[in-house]
């Protein structure tokens, strides 16, 4: 072999060597590391938001966003789809899902708050009794039809704490913006109540105890005392940035416990969305 071609095929394996370092994706993130995944979510190309179930133990609920189907996934924390149960509504643009105690029990909160061009005079929030992964279908699910303030918002992001529902904008500031579910009637006006001074909030999430509020962007992971954040303190407990993990479009997310978990879109070339399973141990 020539010398030329030496030094091309030295050059070719270096290049290689140094985009495989660039592109694999780190196995920690701040006192949190990877214990599961990435896996592969086929059935879901656009996973946007990422719930916790309270009715099935170890079930999580993910959706694809907008120009999909209403239909639910619930998936375990290997990324198994284990159910698919459709929500007998028309989504426009369905950016979250979100567990909660409800009146009836245990309900999903489906967020349906996309909006882009900020010229939606309403977006809907729909309460429905959380479902068994083998369902055929949910049950009757009840309509919000929510408005701001201040005028419209895109958003990605609503939680639940108690009969209070709060929406996250996506934009430069995280506006954070409350509302409580009314006894009769289905309209909700929801007002700014301060600011998380985040950058394209994705999604959020309350732990199911009660106790946090998870918040994402595409590149960091924020936790908060929920009695901390309703009472107007906006310093979370912790920060992770999620960067290294090297997610294609980080998206949802979810807590439960010590356990974290990411979904993010997919890619054209990846067929589909994913997930990663962390484990968390702040004293680190």
């Amino acid at each position: 072999m020539s010398r030329a071609r030496v030094f091309l095929a030295a050059g070719v394996l270096t290049t290689a060597l140094v985009a495989a370092w660039v592109l694999r994706p780190d196995d920690r993130a701040g006192p949190c590391a990877v214990v599961e995944g990435p896996a592969a979510l086929p059935d879901i190309p656009e996973a946007s938001g990422l719930a916790m179930s309270r009715r099935t133990p170890g079930v999580l609920w993910s959706h694809n966003d907008s120009g999909n189907a209403a239909v639910l996934f619930a998936i375990d924390s290997t990324g198994v789809v284990i159910g698919r149960v459709p929500i007998p509504i028309q989504t426009r643009d369905w950016e979250d899902v979100s567990a909660a105690r409800c009146p009836g029990g245990d309900c999903l909160y489906v967020a349906d708050i996309g909006d882009n061009a900020m010229a939606r005079r309403s977006v809907r929030v729909y309460r429905l009794p959380e479902p068994a992964p083998g369902d055929a279908q949910t049950g009757p699910p009840e309509p919000f039809t929510a408005t701001y303030a201040d005028g419209p918002h895109n958003a990605e992001a609503l939680f639940v704490v108690g009969p209070d529902l709060y929406i996250v904008t996506k934009d430069r500031t995280g506006g954070l913006y409350r509302s409580t579910l009314p006894t009769s009637g289905g309209h909700l006006t929801f007002q700014r109540v301060g600011e998380l001074g985040l950058v394209a909030v994705t999604d959020a999430e309350t732990s199911p105890d009660g106790a946090s509020v998870v918040v994402r962007t595409p590149d960091e992971v924020v936790v908060y005392r929920t009695a901390d954040l309703t009472r107007g303190n906006r310093v979370p407990f912790l920060r992770l940035r999620v960067a290294g993990l090297k997610e294609s479009q980080g998206e949802g997310v979810a807590l439960s416990g010590d356990r974290l978990f990411l979904a993010s879109e997919g890619r054209p070339w990846t067929g589909g969305g994913s997930i990663i399973g962390l484990r968390c141990s702040p004293a680190e």
